[in-house]
């Protein structure tokens, strides 16, 4: 397997970005397409050759290069993890890292940035790691697991887009602020989290929902019920991305890509 080491030059920005090896030090490759993680860094080798390197260990990853274009990202949602340089274009990370760990998404710094007030700041700011360059693949790979089987074991969630569902407490949030759903709205979201990329008739989600309710629901409540969770759910409900409808059969929750469960 090919790892790739980080070389640190005498610039401020990493120019050197890899070396290869034969030796992945027994790391074990992971597939975790479901984990997706936004690299926010503005040196196109480094995302380029970080995004080949996590993409091989078989996550899913979109990068941004400023810190408004990471921002806007923290919008849309469905992250599991993000990777912050603190020195961006536009301004730094800590903001960033901010708004992404108020939707509780583990954040891990990866900056050139080694001085002791930066590092205690990252953590205060809820960081649940901080990596300098230069870095060994190996050891950030192993550091990504951890954050990532930390975040997990500490709640049982299940993400669509910007939406987070505590199934051990029975909450949900958006964008770190909690809705309120009736039983029937929370179990059908339940239904479409269960079910990722599934497009799922309306009689299945029927019988779904009746089975829940106890009671006969009809057609029309369905129909009904999806329109309520979209207006509490989507960012514009006349432009749904959490439920979609797919003509003719019934809806599917989000885009494939979209999904963290």
């Amino acid at each position: 397997m090919i790892a790739y080491v980080i070389l640190e030059n005498n610039s401020r920005k990493n120019k050197e970005f890899l070396r290869k090896s034969e030796n992945m030090g027994g790391v074990t490759k992971e597939y975790k397409m479901n984990d997706k993680i936004l690299i926010v860094e503005d040196d196109k080798g480094i995302v380029k050759h970080l995004t080949e390197l996590l993409i091989e260990e078989g996550y899913a990853v979109e990068a941004v290069g400023t810190k408004q274009e990471a921002l806007l990202k923290a919008e849309t949602g469905g992250f599991s993890l993000v990777l912050i340089d603190l020195t961006l274009p536009d301004g730094n990370g800590y903001t960033v890292c901010t708004v992404f760990r108020q939707q509780k998404i583990p954040v891990i710094f990866l900056t050139a940035a080694d001085d002791e007030a930066s590092v205690v700041t990252g953590f205060q700011l809820g960081a649940e790691d901080y990596v300098t360059k230069p870095f060994r693949a190996g050891e950030l790979l192993c550091r990504i697991r951890l954050a990532l089987h930390r975040e997990k074991k500490d709640s049982f969630l299940l993400r669509l887009l910007d939406v987070e569902i505590d199934i051990l407490k029975g909450t949900v949030k958006k964008k770190g602020e909690e809705l309120f759903l009736t039983a029937l709205e929370y179990r059908l979201l339940l239904v479409f989290a269960g079910h990722p990329k599934e497009v799922l008739t309306r009689e299945r989600l029927l019988n779904e929902i009746w089975d829940a309710a106890g009671e006969y629901v009809n057609d029309n409540t369905l129909t009904v019920y999806i329109k309520r969770l979209r207006e509490k759910l989507e960012k514009d409900p006349t432009k749904p991305q959490l439920i979609q409808t797919v003509r003719g059969i019934g809806y599917r929750a989000g885009e494939a890509d979209e999904i963290t469960k």
